[in-house]
């Protein structure tokens, strides 16, 4: 019953993959619109907490301190998102991905070590370094520009606050119910007064284009791929959820290229090639992962 968990926690990683992924080139294609980060933000939570409003009714509310509400809901809230808005209106959606993604599993493995006592061999170390390089490769030096410095960090304040999500929902058991119902109730509760006071687009754009930013955002990101991460969490570990979402710039990329017109060069090829290279070792050892490599030339599909 227990692998079986592990199969459905890895399929679950992987959603999130390609659901973060397509939001953060949708989130680009927002910036590009008369919608304000505070428009998306709202935007976001106040469509999740609508759709599991239901659910107030029956929640346990002494389940969690308020202190552990705050750090799970803010963790992955307006923090993380407004950090994240902010990066990519002047960083492309590739280097977002990187940025944001590519810093978890150093942050991952840094919260398990100190805070779970977690240790992992040297071979799985190697394979987190190489990810980080990889990632880092791909931005190709383009964000440590000048102009792009502010983008830059904010965009690693929002690995850090993500990481505090992953970190205290493993800390403190918080089951995927106990998520989609924390994270948007915090989110509208506290970031209404701030959205009320900034200067609103939402009147400017067409309806199409709000469902869709409401639906994906809303929904497919706040709550199908909260739970996805929190059931991941539960049944992989950190370390291993921060390693599917630091795959999140290879797929980004792509959706990049393919959506944004945001073309891809050698270095992000070649740092696309390096983190998987890295994820495959740390997933299946590196001489296993030599021999997959060679049998796979040897059938012709590499």
């Amino acid at each position: 019953m227990q692998k079986y968990k592990k199969v459905i926690a890895c399929f679950g990683g992987v959603a999130v993959v390609f659901i973060w992924s397509g939001w953060i080139t949708l989130s680009r294609y927002g910036m590009k619109t008369p919608l304000t980060p505070s428009d998306l933000t709202m935007l976001r939570y106040a469509t999740a907490l609508c759709f599991v409003s239901p659910l107030l009714l029956w929640y346990d509310w002494k389940k969690h301190s308020l202190f552990q509400w705050l750090v799970v809901g803010l963790g992955v809230g307006f923090p993380y998102t407004l950090l994240s808005f902010y990066g990519l209106k002047t960083i492309g959606a590739a280097h977002a991905g990187v940025l944001v993604n590519g810093m978890l599993p150093v942050l991952g493995t840094v919260a398990a070590y100190f805070i779970f006592s977690q240790k992992i061999s040297c071979l799985k170390y190697l394979a987190i370094i190489l990810i980080f390089v990889s990632n880092v490769i791909m931005t190709g030096g383009g964000v440590v520009r000048p102009d792009m410095l502010g983008g830059l960090l904010m965009l690693v304040g929002a690995a850090v606050v993500y990481t505090a999500h992953m970190t205290g929902i493993r800390l403190w058991n918080v089951h995927f119910k106990d998520v989609i119902v924390m994270v948007p109730l915090v989110n509208v509760v506290l970031f209404l007064p701030f959205f009320l006071l900034q200067p609103t687009s939402l009147d400017q754009i067409k309806i199409s284009e709000l469902t869709v930013q409401a639906v994906y955002q809303g929904i497919v990101v706040n709550i199908v791929a909260l739970m996805c991460v929190a059931y991941a969490i539960h049944h992989l570990g950190t370390i291993v959820v921060s390693l599917f979402m630091s795959f999140v710039p290879v797929i980004t990329a792509v959706f990049g290229w393919l959506f944004l017109g945001e073309n891809l060069n050698g270095v992000e090829l070649l740092g696309i090639a390096g983190c998987t290279t890295g994820l495959l070792i740390y997933g299946v050892g590196a001489p296993n992962s030599l021999r997959l490599l060679l049998r796979a030339i040897r059938s012709g599909r590499v």
